[in-house]
């Protein structure tokens, strides 16, 4: 009796989760991204950028507003992924762009208008030793970048995934390695580090978590590693990957699972308090905050009714993110109030 009362309150914890669903933004008949739409980033204006944009591997593009180019690389055997904003010392506007082909992480500056290009464009960090970088997260107050990535086999093991930092002039190292590694965020107090780890055995998917450590921004040192959360005694989808994450100004983490249409919501304690659905997308693949006030979580991956096309979804007026609350802050911005918890205003309801 006790067993089954106690699985049964495990159950109910599970399914307490809000159920949110998001409303379509950008579909297959009308995007000019590809199937490899990623590594979204906001800028200090609220606008959305992803990768993939003229379904080119080399080319990062703008999502909300005009789907516009923002950059093109030069390498022709480039791989854009991650995309973060952040404001220099001087107070003006800069972009970081990993290049998961080339190993390295470029720096745009000289920002050309509010949303408009980057007059320049240079290698920030590089190192052979990074096997990819395939996303991104930034601690603003020592303009510090973390930076993780993957090599995926059917078998894996500790050393196909990393996690890396890169200082404010550039200079990498790296804090460890492990088992594939994907989504990483950065918390709004920079007190703790966020990191997925997904296992492969036999070709198959067979774990997914979220590590959490306790982070120095100022040095980069992490510490104090431990599970977040495991979504293989979660809710069981232990074989559905975690790709991009993000936090809010609040501190909730935000995290897609690719392959199943949904982004889980934790809060800081790592109790899970939602599920989002996305209508357009099954392969959930990155996401961040955007729009005027900063509070509209964008999500992007390749579209359900047509996947050589990347789609976007939105859920409007959910919470103000770090990323944007972070940028106008360190421009001398204005930061809107985050809207009430619980039910957002629009683009979403329970279930």
């Amino acid at each position: 009796m006790k067993v089954a009362l106690a699985l049964a309150l495990l159950g109910a914890s599970v399914f307490a989760a809000d159920e949110l669903t998001a409303t379509p933004l950008i579909s297959s008949s009308n995007t000019k991204f590809g199937s490899a739409i990623e590594g979204v980033g906001v800028d200090k204006a609220g606008v959305i950028y992803a990768t993939n944009f003229g379904d080119e591997l080399t080319q990062a593009g703008q999502v909300t507003g005009s789907q516009s180019l923002l950059y093109q690389a030069a390498n022709t055997t480039a791989y854009v992924n991650g995309i973060r904003f952040n404001i220099d010392s001087s107070g003006a506007e800069e972009a970081y762009i990993a290049d998961a082909a080339l190993h390295r992480i470029y720096r745009l500056t000289n920002r050309q208008g509010a949303d408009g290009a980057f007059g320049s464009n240079d290698v920030f960090c590089q190192d052979e030793g990074i096997l990819q970088p395939n996303d991104l997260a930034i601690a603003p107050s020592a303009g510090r970048v973390f930076l993780s990535g993957m090599n995926y086999t059917s078998d894996s093991a500790v050393g196909n995934g990393d996690l890396w930092t890169c200082d404010s002039t550039g200079a990498a190292r790296r804090l460890g390695q492990f088992h594939r590694t994907n989504g990483i965020e950065v918390s709004p107090d920079e007190k703790t580090l966020y990191l997925s780890e997904s296992e492969n055995k036999g070709g198959a998917v067979v774990a997914n978590r979220i590590l959490a450590f306790d982070l120095d921004a100022a040095s980069g040192d992490v510490t104090n590693k431990r599970v977040f959360a495991d979504f293989g005694t979660l809710d069981d989808t232990a074989a559905t990957d975690i790709d991009g994450m993000r936090t809010d100004a609040a501190g909730k983490l935000y995290v897609t699972r690719n392959g199943i249409g949904k982004v889980a919501v934790f809060a800081p304690s790592g109790e899970l308090t939602a599920y989002i659905t996305t209508p357009s997308i099954d392969f959930v693949a990155s996401l961040d905050f955007g729009g005027q006030d900063g509070t509209d979580l964008h999500m992007v991956g390749k579209c359900k009714d047509n996947d050589t096309k990347g789609c976007v979804d939105v859920v409007k007026g959910l919470a103000l993110g770090r990323a944007s609350s972070d940028l106008r802050k360190s421009s001398g911005g204005e930061t809107p109030a985050p809207p009430p918890t619980g039910c957002g205003k629009t683009g979403h309801a329970r279930k």
